[in-house]
């Protein structure tokens, strides 16, 4: 579908981020307040996403126009390894509740967010839309990614039984405001960023790197995808889910130069090959949502010193905020 076909408007729109204390959810709000529309949130108080009833209830009480799934359990290879029934089970609660609930309540519009995990370990590169459910899963974190596919599927069945106007997209990997820099379970570049910045302030003459810095990877900052979805929500409506990149990738050596400049530490980067450097190559196909003409605007050296500055004004909290 290409942009133009579907317009859904905003204006006086009563507008759901569910999850918006985390990562993506806090930038989907950034982003909605540019727009002409009421944001509604729902604290833990107010409503336990796991519990049909308490999120039926807030919804009933709040009339939400439209609604972001951006609510999840998240977590690192450790968590998903050790906690595989709560990944499971409270992410597939989250979302059928939302979505069930959305469909009783007539709600004009949802978005459903994803994640790249739900593609085969050995998709294709770059991994398109079509690759879902061809081959084997990534077994470090299936127990998310099955929870994630499973939300793809209940919006199209939604779609396809009662004419649901329910859509999903998948982002690459993201990094920015409100990442989780704690190094037990953080991701590449916020973990770099944390650990560039400790050996500046030591003046270390050498800053380790996991791995050879060979594998390419794609990243997002996360105000980009937070534009992308409000894109996705004015102008898609369609059975498939969408992916969400920048159809660009950098090798992991070359991205932890970028990390090091934008910090500011002077020392030298040392790889440890001992450790694994994971597939060799991870891209999304993003040519469907480029093709409808959204595209991004913060490149990388530029977002990497925005997430430098929120780190340094967040480091004291910004451990175990990326979830919703």
């Amino acid at each position: 579908m290409n942009r133009g076909e579907h317009t859904y408007c905003l204006s006086d729109k009563r507008i759901w981020v569910a999850g918006h204390k985390g990562m993506v959810g806090g930038a989907v709000v950034r982003r909605l307040e540019q727009e002409d529309c009421k944001v509604l949130v729902a604290e833990r108080s107010d409503a336990d996403l796991t519990r049909q009833n308490e999120v039926e209830t807030w919804m009933t009480a709040n009339r939400p126009d439209a609604i972001f799934i951006a609510a999840a359990r998240v977590g690192g290879i450790v968590a998903n390894d050790t906690q595989p029934a709560q990944f499971l089970y409270e992410n597939m609660m989250i979302e059928a509740n939302i979505i069930h609930a959305a469909y009783k309540l007539g709600v004009e519009k949802v978005v459903f967010l994803g994640s790249s995990c739900i593609y085969p370990r050995m998709a294709e590169q770059p991994m398109k839309e079509e690759a879902l459910l061809t081959g084997s899963l990534e077994p470090t974190n299936e127990w998310y990614a099955i929870a994630k596919i499973a939300g793809i599927k209940l919006c199209q069945a939604y779609r396809r039984q009662y004419g649901c106007d329910f859509i999903s997209a998948q982002p690459t990997n993201l990094y920015g405001p409100g990442d989780n820099f704690d190094l037990t379970n953080s991701h590449v570049i916020p973990a770099l960023i944390s650990k560039a910045h400790t050996s500046k302030l030591n003046s270390a003459e050498t800053l380790e790197v996991w791995g050879s810095g060979k594998p390419f990877r794609e990243f997002l900052y996360v105000d980009d995808l937070a534009d992308a979805l409000v894109f996705l929500l004015k102008s898609y409506s369609g059975e498939m889910h969408i992916n969400v990149g920048t159809g660009c990738e950098v090798s992991i050596g070359d991205l932890a130069r970028s990390v090091i400049r934008a910090v500011g530490f002077e020392g030298e980067l040392a790889f440890d090959t001992s450790k694994p450097d994971g597939p060799p190559r991870k891209l999304m196909d993003s040519s469907r949502l480029l093709e409808m003409g959204w595209t991004s605007q913060v490149d990388l050296d530029a977002g990497l010193k925005l997430a430098y500055d929120w780190y340094l004004s967040n480091k004291d909290g910004a451990e175990g905020v990326r979830g919703g």
